[in-house]
């Protein structure tokens, strides 16, 4: 396969992907017309405002990967799509990163205000777990297993993973940051949701230690490289092709891999990690093929 059919069969299966959790999103959550309708409207707007839905695509991918099924996966892979939603909805907010613009659209606070934004957000942590633990929705899957993903994803978005990197990032703006904290704010920041979305679809579709091991390092290396794609295209992409605004890092004094090493130096870190990524997923057959596309794609990509 060549360079453009890979990016061609990628960007299909991401297409018919997304397609999928949207109607799955749209199911599980409740109609915007439930009474107090702003509230359902608030999260319904935010969780279809658009993105690429990577951490439900990559569940599924690691599923797939270890001959499991999408269908398994489904309930946990939206409920890591919520709680993505939610931390963007709060990292929006004039509390945090004060941004106007997520996804081409006005941030949620912008429509909503702040309460019925800070609400919205947490509703839809909320609400991710109480889908993940529905076990109507969870038939076949091993009961142990389920509770291992739920704590390990509550691990992930709590104080040692998502929330700890933020208050790290929110410390560090306008102060000397050396290359450990560096590491810390992007690993808990960012690679902590990222593999754990991995590792779920793993564990739920009793995928082996040893695969299991693998998908875990190649989650920690796209996402560290994912969040280094990230710092350089706040500084070198356009608010037309990113859907925000741009330049927000460098106005805030954030820390940044670009910031700390410069584009050049940050730009080959993050290749070197997605060949390392690669090199995990070696002993996986065909079946992982969308995990070794989205690995190119997340340092190739221009949004």
């Amino acid at each position: 396969m060549t360079h453009d059919d890979a990016v061609r069969s990628l960007d299909q299966y991401l297409k018919e992907q997304k397609a999928v959790i949207d109607r799955a999103l749209d199911s599980y959550l409740p109609a915007a017309e439930t009474y107090p309708p702003v509230i359902f409207e608030s999260m319904r707007y935010s969780v279809f405002a658009g993105g690429k839905r990577l951490r439900p695509i990559l569940c599924v991918a690691a599923a797939e990967a270890v001959r499991g099924r999408e269908e398994t996966v489904l309930p946990v892979a939206c409920a890591l799509e919520m709680i993505h939603t939610y931390s963007l909805i709060h990292d929006d907010l004039p509390a945090m990163d004060d941004d106007d613009y997520r996804r081409g659209r006005p941030t949620n606070h912008k429509v909503f205000g702040d309460g019925i934004a800070i609400l919205a957000g947490d509703a839809l942590l909320t609400e991710a777990f109480s889908l993940m633990s529905r076990r109507d929705l969870m038939t076949g899957v091993n009961g142990e297993r389920l509770l291992q993903v739920i704590a390990e994803v509550s691990r992930a978005a709590g104080c040692f993973g998502m929330i700890g990197g933020q208050v790290a990032d929110l410390q560090s703006e306008g102060a000397a940051v050396d290359e450990e904290t560096l590491h810390y704010i992007h690993v808990h920041k960012t690679e902590a949701l990222i593999s754990v979305s991995l590792r779920a679809g793993s564990l739920l579709s009793e995928g082996r230690d040893d695969e299991l091991a693998a998908l875990t390092e190649y989650g920690k290396k796209i996402g560290l490289a994912f969040q280094i794609a990230d710092d350089i295209l706040d500084i070198e992409s356009t608010r037309e092709v990113l859907g925000k605004d741009i330049g927000s890092d460098q106005e805030k004094n954030k820390m940044t891999y670009p910031a700390l090493f410069g584009i050049e130096r940050s730009r080959r870190k993050a290749g070197e990690l997605v060949q390392g990524a690669l090199a995990d997923l070696e002993r996986f057959d065909e079946r992982a093929w969308p995990l070794r596309a989205i690995a190119n794609f997340i340092v190739d990509r221009k949004s």
